[in-house]
């Protein structure tokens, strides 16, 4: 396995490449900036947000700032990926970028399917963002980010010229998991075990358990507890209430149990979380 990344000194802009040859652990995260994925060779299966895809060599998926999301097929790891992953404030200091990437800016993800129109755009961007980190000649922090700008641009573009972003039909598994997916998300202060939820949807607690896994690559209360520190995450940055009253208002039982699982997910305490942001 091959990995070659750059990240500006803010943490603002990020550019990660990776050639896998051998298994290695799918990463689930939420983050404060957009991220471009592109597929360079192979084959990935993604979850975003409530919905499974699959990506072929050539595709791109831009996902929206804290927006769960998750590769789910580690048993396919033959790949080459480029991700990018860029602060909006880094977009344009004026605001002007919100015109051009409206598409981008509404959605919480953007799906380009590599069409031989799309990739003659997409693939000469992608690849001088490679080879300008792999050279770091003079000024190749801000050559980069330009370049990275010129692809979101081009992405919006091609949605617009070719309707690319409309997805596959989904297996009646893989909508099943969906519509739970969705009741997590809009329920997530409630209780949420596994016997709950399978009651409620009228499955065995064994085959949500398997599917959920299948479909997101997420193990079902990693899921919940994702959605819930998301949440937190917001009210921590966004408002002046205690800790212990978020906990309750994300649907954790305890301050205790909150804390735990908020450092396990972002790395931080949530006090030391609220004063760094």
């Amino acid at each position: 396995m091959e990995d070659l990344v750059y990240e500006n000194a803010a943490g603002t802009f990020i550019v990660s490449h990776r050639k896998a040859l051998s298994h290695h652990m799918p990463v689930s995260h939420f983050h404060s900036t957009y991220e471009i994925y592109c597929l360079l060779s192979g084959m990935r299966e993604f979850f975003i947000r409530d919905r499974t895809i699959t990506l072929s060599e050539g595709d791109v998926v831009i996902i929206a700032p804290n927006v769960l999301h998750r590769t789910t097929n580690a048993q396919k790891p033959k790949h080459e990926r480029l991700i990018i992953n860029v602060h909006e404030g880094m977009l344009s200091p004026d605001g002007s970028h919100k015109e051009a990437l409206q598409l981008l800016l509404e959605r919480d993800f953007l799906l380009i399917r590599g069409s031989l129109r799309a990739r003659m755009a997409i693939e000469p961007l992608s690849r001088a963002i490679l080879q300008e980190v792999q050279e770091q000649g003079n000024g190749f922090g801000l050559f980069v980010q330009t370049l990275a700008v010129q692809l979101l641009i081009t992405c919006c573009r091609q949605m617009k010229q070719n309707d690319m972003g409309l997805l596959e039909a989904s297996s009646p598994m893989h909508e099943r998991i969906s519509e739970i997916v969705r009741h997590i998300n809009t329920h997530y202060m409630e209780e949420l075990s596994l016997h709950v939820l399978a009651d409620k949807f009228y499955i065995s607690p064994y085959y949500l358990s398997r599917s959920f896994k299948e479909a997101t690559g997420f193990v079902f209360v990693e899921y919940v507890n994702s959605v819930r520190v998301k949440e937190a995450k917001k009210l921590l940055e966004h408002s002046s209430m205690k800790v212990n009253q978020i906990a309750r208002k994300v649907g954790f039982g305890s301050v205790t149990h909150f804390g735990r699982v908020f450092k396990m997910v972002t790395g931080q305490v949530p006090l030391y979380y609220r004063k760094s942001h």
